[in-house]
């Protein structure tokens, strides 16, 4: 990502696109009260600098309600976070993987068809080289999600 600020109308504008990154141009420029071209031309230019790296799917919180999410909070033994990284991105359940500052290394965003299968991926993981200690917590509900 560039290090160009972004102003008032390029956080306004990619407070829309998080909200529905499918909104057409035309209506995104009458919410902003530009041109459908000005707006177009800043989404290519945030595209450009990579501040919009993508677009992508986003699930329902009620299409996967039977789903059984998680937090894993990873302890990493020393020089060993780039070998966990790797395998974490070959199991399907992990869904977002956070680096973070405290006591624990990695923050693992899982979900599972059940408890059963929750317990049998937290063993998998911790069971990986290099994995120090996981400890969970289950998520109850999202309160907030942007």
């Amino acid at each position: 990502m560039t290090n160009l600020p972004l102003d008032a109308t390029d956080r306004a504008l990619l407070a829309l696109l998080r909200e529905n990154a499918r909104t057409p141009v035309a209506e995104l420029a009458r919410s902003l009260k530009l041109s459908r071209t000005t707006v177009q031309s800043r989404i290519e230019r945030l595209e450009r600098q990579r501040v919009v790296v993508g677009y992508t799917v986003v699930v329902p919180e009620a299409a996967e309600a039977a789903l059984v999410r998680a937090h894993i909070f990873i302890t990493v033994a020393p020089r060993q976070s780039a070998a966990i990284e790797q395998a974490l991105r070959r199991i399907p359940e992990v869904r977002v993987l956070q680096s973070v500052s405290g006591p624990f290394d990695l923050i693992a965003v899982v979900a599972a068809q059940s408890i059963g299968e929750l317990d049998a991926l937290i063993d998998r993981i911790g069971a990986l080289d290099g994995v120090e200690r996981t400890t969970s917590a289950i998520v109850l509900s999202t309160r907030i999600a942007r």
